[in-house]
């Protein structure tokens, strides 16, 4: 299976109609204090123009864990991402209220801290750089090194782009690659680098599965 796209921070109607063109896998919206960050309301009118086989994420920081789960109830967004300081404890509330699969952002520091949020009881984690004093959105990488294998599917975060990402999602193995101010311009979903970036994923799978074949044939 090759990696997946999600492409965060939709805000427009316009940036729905490039998701629809471009088809990313998943595309997120931010509920979060960030200059993406969109109401209820927005997120309910956006989703209603999305197209169907793309999964809405929202994205939360330490919000009420009822807020979210009311907001995933809604029909607003398939999956609930949490990119702030939750724990257990909160990830189990969560899931008293609702069934919508659940990531947990790690902003990373060591092996051992990526290695202790894989015993959450979420269904995917999120690797992103860690910066002092931000929950995320710095755009700016991590040493990859610092991935240990894990059972745990993750989406990888920082510093990507349409030059790097194919590989970053080689060397980390990564689930799928998370995308946002890589692919604006001017503080806007730029349709031309959504499309770039999603290529250079999907020709990433290709060239995979080339050098599979190739290997199997030469044994």
């Amino acid at each position: 299976m090759g990696s997946k796209v999600k492409i965060c921070g939709l805000v427009r109607p316009e940036d729905i109609e490039t998701a629809n063109l471009c088809r990313p896998d998943y595309i997120g919206f931010v509920f979060a204090d960030s200059r993406r960050r969109v109401s209820i309301e927005q997120a309910e009118c956006l989703r209603a123009g999305l197209a169907d086989g793309i999964l809405a994420v929202g994205v939360f920081v330490n919000a009420p864990a009822q807020e979210a789960a009311r907001i995933a109830e809604k029909g607003i967004i398939d999956i609930i991402q949490l990119h702030g300081d939750e724990d257990e404890a909160y990830i189990r509330t969560i899931k008293k209220y609702t069934r919508k699969p659940v990531i947990k952002a790690v902003r990373v520091q060591s092996r051992e801290q990526i290695l202790k949020a894989e015993e959450l009881p979420c269904e995917y984690l999120l690797l992103d750089t860690y910066t002092k004093g931000q929950y995320g959105g710095s755009g700016k990488g991590f040493d990859l090194s610092l991935i240990p294998s894990l059972k745990r599917p993750f989406f990888l975060a920082g510093g990507l782009n349409a030059e790097n990402v194919s590989g970053a999602l080689r060397e980390s193995g990564a689930f799928a690659a998370d995308v946002s101010s890589a692919v604006e311009t001017g503080g806007y979903k730029d349709r031309e680098k959504v499309e770039a970036f999603i290529r250079a994923v999907r020709e990433q799978q290709t060239d995979t599965c080339r050098h599979y074949s190739f290997a199997r044939s030469a044994q």
